[in-house]
């Protein structure tokens, strides 16, 4: 590496390292060698390749003081021609060695990279919904890129440069000290002068990198939220669109200012560096030159000396700074290993099983069910706070028993909070109750394995959730197998067949991000005919239309119809005409079961569930008949 070289990159290392505490524990140690294990022959090789690097990298200068030696005594040309082979086969074997070292740091290095992204990631799906709704995406996004990527440098980089830099310096020290101790102790003298500037300038470059780093995630997290569909909408209707203008501007001039002082000051930092280089090279030259007229030296040992002066200075200069990358690595780690240390909630059990065969009830026996503090299901870096919030813990479902019988509809109703929607999570083992037990064809949920459960049971949530990809990729979320005459089947049954038809692209169509392309009777379909491809025999539908208008709501119900037909059900009602023929209605109050029964049955009452009616539908009437649906629930019960 070239002085210029040594410079850019201790410049560069020093203002890119993470902050972090200089002590770290055996444990992480022993849990970064565990990711090494299978790449240790890989390592071993790519070790030995960077000493032999190493190697090569000092021979060269010997050569050429040698060269300029046999120039000067007159030697003959044959003997001159040989060393100039030598140099050339030198510099074609270290190209090779090169290249060869290149591919496996870049083997160890993006296998590593392979493998705690996919760690992570695995993981992470494993964690429960309420990791999710309280983790900032991208806090989460750049565990996955960032830190991963600098964990990564602690094989392919540091590793290797730790290895070939040590093996450089002592060649080099030796030879030069062999060839002049008084140059080379006065060489080593001014490395100080190199050093000194490389931190006090990157330590100031470093905090000008965060704050740009700050302000240009500020940036990224405005454009996210402000460049989806929901979030463009949301400004274009109540946003100040010149006042957004005015902040993000103001952002963007401040990370303009950051960049311009960071500009000058590398440059003044390595114009410095150059000088200090120049003055080493102006000393070997004119102390070396001195003795080697005094006889003290060849001149050739001069040229050797000057060409050995930059093998010196870059291996020192990285060794100094190796413990920052090596503590900048280890940061990294921990903050992967920090979200792999997350427990996750729910787990299948060892030696589950599957859920029987055919058509299977549902029990609720005895359920109390509290969600989880945010200690045990998230982080505060994740969450990008100072502390977690200590709330949580308190029970919302208290002693909850009902049944439903293969092939019955229940339908649950209730004031919002009142514990619906986490009734449907827990029949869906997104958490796992805390006493009780929920239970699937006679099994407790807990004992069954996720495929089985997943095969079992499908749900329709009320947003109607897509990802930007085509109608099909969408549809084999459910079955991946399915062929597209088993989507054509399921997009008829869901009643979109001639909407899609009538697409350029037909299946392959985007339908953008969380589906904006489409209306949200169509989403709603489109989840729909997602269940009726997937053949679960028991449904899940949490206020599955409402948010639609009349129109749209008719063609999801008879959708539905369709998808529920020959299915244990567990519907929650948000209108609650469409919840009329259900087996038996759950009116949940408090986390309590406050009635059960059919329609007739509890309107005979006169209970909640009478009043819950009475309320509704007396708003229907003061609607006019044109008026949008959603009107006629404006005060109706929700989750």
């Amino acid at each position: 590496m070239s002085m210029e070289g040594a410079a850019w990159s201790s410049l560069y290392r020093i203002s890119s390292a993470k902050n972090g505490s200089n002590k770290f524990s055996k444990e992480t140690l022993k849990r970064i060698l565990s990711f090494a294990v299978p790449y240790r022959v890989k390592l071993i090789l790519f070790i030995a390749l960077s000493v032999v690097s190493a190697f090569l990298a000092v021979a060269t200068p010997v050569l050429a003081g040698q060269v300029v030696n046999e120039i000067i005594a007159e030697a003959p040309v044959g003997t001159i021609i040989w060393l100039a082979v030598v140099i050339a086969l030198v510099a074609v074997a270290d190209t090779g060695v090169g290249l060869l070292t290149r591919w496996y740091s870049a083997r160890i290095g993006e296998g590593v990279i392979l493998d705690l992204r996919t760690a992570v990631f695995d993981h992470v799906q494993k964690m429960p919904i309420a990791f999710f709704t309280r983790t900032r995406t991208g806090a989460l996004v750049s565990r996955l890129n960032n830190d991963v990527i600098g964990a990564q440098q602690a094989f392919s980089g540091t590793l290797s440069g730790v290895v070939s830099n040590l093996v450089a310096l002592i060649l080099t020290l030796i030879v030069m000290l062999s060839t002049s101790v008084l140059v080379t102790v006065l060489a080593i003298i001014m490395l100080p002068i190199f050093l000194l500037p490389a931190r006090r300038m990157g330590s100031r470059l470093a905090s000008l990198r965060r704050e740009a780093a700050d302000y240009n995630s500020t940036m990224s997290t405005q454009m996210t939220e402000r460049f989806s569909a929901p979030g463009a909408t949301l400004v274009k209707l109540f946003g100040r669109p010149d006042e957004e203008s005015e902040e993000f501007r103001a952002r963007a001039a401040r990370v303009r200012d950051i960049g311009v002082r960071m500009a000058m000051l590398q440059w003044v930092f390595f114009s410095a560096l150059m000088l200090v280089s120049a003055l080493a090279l102006a000393l070997v030259y004119g102390l070396g030159g001195s003795l080697a007229l005094g006889g003290a030296l060849d001149t050739g040992e001069v040229v050797t000396l000057a060409l050995l002066l930059t093998r010196l200075y870059a291996p020192l200069t990285s060794l100094a700074n190796a413990r920052v990358e090596i503590m900048s690595a280890l940061v990294s780690f921990e903050r992967v290993f920090e979200v792999l240390d997350l427990d996750p909630l729910i787990k299948e059990k060892p030696g589950a099983g599957s859920i029987p065969d055919g058509p299977v009830g549902v029990e609720f026996d005895e359920v109390r069910f509290a969600y989880p503090s945010a200690d045990k299901v998230s982080l505060a870096s994740l969450e990008e706070v100072s502390t977690l919030d200590t709330r949580g813990g308190e029970e919302v479902l208290h002693g909850v028993s009902f049944r439903i019988e293969p092939g019955q509809t229940v339908a649950l109703v209730g004031t919002s909070g009142a514990g619906k929607s986490t009734i449907a999570q827990l029949l869906a083992r997104l958490y796992d109750v805390d006493s009780g037990a929920v239970r699937i064809g006679g099994m407790d949920v807990r004992d069954a394995t996720f495929e089985s459960l997943r095969q079992t049971l499908g749900m329709v949530t009320q947003d109607g959730h897509l990802f930007h990809e085509t109608i099909a990729s969408n549809l084999r979320l459910a079955r991946p197998d399915a062929t597209d005459g088993e989507l054509w089947d399921a997009v008829r049954r869901a009643r979109l067949e001639t909407l899609i038809r009538s697409l350029p692209d037909q299946l392959d169509t985007m339908v953008g991000e969380r589906g904006y392309r489409l209306s949200g009777g169509e989403r709603q379909r489109m989840t729909i005919a997602r269940l009726l491809l997937a053949q679960p025999r028991v449904v899940i539908l949490d206020e599955a239309t409402a948010a639609l208008d009349s129109t749209s709501e008719a063609a999801v119900q008879a959708a539905l119809t369709e998808a529920l037909e020959g299915r244990t059900a567990l519907v929650i009602a948000h209108r609650l005409s469409t919840i009329r023929s259900a087996d038996q209605i759950l009116v949940i109050e408090d986390g309590h079961i406050a009635e059960r029964g059919t329609h007739e049955e509890l309107l005979a009452q006169g209970g909640r569930y009478a009043e819950l009616h009475r309320t509704q539908f007396a708003v229907q009437k003061t609607v006019a008949p044109d008026e949008p649906a959603e009107a006629l629930t404006a005060t109706g019960p929700g989750t």
